[in-house]
């Protein structure tokens, strides 16, 4: 399935937590964080908390061990595994970190499937803290959006995916998402697309203010069941569509050749 493109976001999606949150509550930093939320930007707070957790004398290796035991539906991985095995380009667009998601994949063991991450630099530096900095660097310049947060725009992401594989015939994208983020690429997305939003979450509700917005058909999932059913059915969709042009195009081929077959002048033989 060469001609599917899979986009993921993560918090809440592949995973059934937000990341951030997950390993803020775990080390015991809640209510720091609640303190400061109001004060500064998610991104940049994200990068204050791991400050502040380095500072308390918290290692990398337990920010590890708090990612490693994060939850998620038991049917995801193998819908994650489904679709790479079919053949779709797999790819993530997340507000996280790459540090946090590099780290969750590699322990699932589906790091390889995916063949770009599109999230927040995450690195640890020379003192063995971890810093988290903005994607779109909001002390610079703004990206523009006024639907996404300043550190990131996934529509701007999801309108750079599409200008690559534009160059591809048919190409599909196949995109699921939770959060209000995930609403700007759903607006980019086109009518042979397939907008997956998690149900009762930010983005399934401004969807649902107006449907017609979106070009892409929606199909909404609740959980990793769903998802894995949906994702898997649209995929199957798709494969049938294709292989119908393929037959289609065989045939017009055929029609075409038998046609000009018939149109080629009649040669006498000539008598001796």
């Amino acid at each position: 399935m060469s001609g599917i493109v899979v986009v993921f976001d993560f918090d809440d999606t592949i995973l059934d937590v937000d990341s951030d949150n997950w390993v803020v509550d775990q080390l015991g930093f809640t209510h720091l964080f609640n303190q400061l939320l109001p004060t500064m930007p998610w991104n940049s707070l994200m990068d204050r908390m791991m400050m502040e957790l380095h500072s308390h004398g918290k290692t990398i290796q337990d920010i590890e061990q708090v990612l490693h035991r994060i939850p998620l539906h038991p049917r995801v991985i193998p819908a994650i595994e489904a679709a790479h095995a079919l053949g779709c380009d797999l790819r993530i667009v997340s507000d996280a970190n790459m540090f946090f998601i590099d780290s969750i994949l590699k322990h699932l063991g589906i790091r390889e499937y995916f063949s770009e991450i599109n999230t927040n630099p995450g690195y640890v530096n020379e003192e063995g803290r971890l810093r988290i900095l903005p994607y779109h660097d909001f002390n610079k310049a703004s990206h523009g959006c006024t639907l996404c947060p300043p550190n990131m725009c996934k529509g701007l992401i999801i309108n750079r995916i599409q200008d690559l594989i534009s160059q591809e015939d048919n190409k599909r994208i196949i995109y699921l998402g939770d959060g209000r983020g995930d609403y700007c690429p759903s607006l980019r997305l086109k009518e042979n697309d397939f907008m997956m939003p998690r149900k009762n979450f930010p983005v399934w509700n401004l969807i649902c203010k107006d449907p017609l917005l979106v070009k892409a058909e929606i199909h909404g999932w609740s959980d990793g069941e769903e998802l894995e059913q949906v994702l898997l059915q649209l995929i199957n969709k798709i494969s049938i569509e294709e292989n119908a042009q393929l037959i289609s195009s065989d045939c017009k081929l055929q029609t075409l050749s038998v046609s000009a077959h018939k149109a080629l002048p009649k040669v006498l033989p000539i008598r001796p």
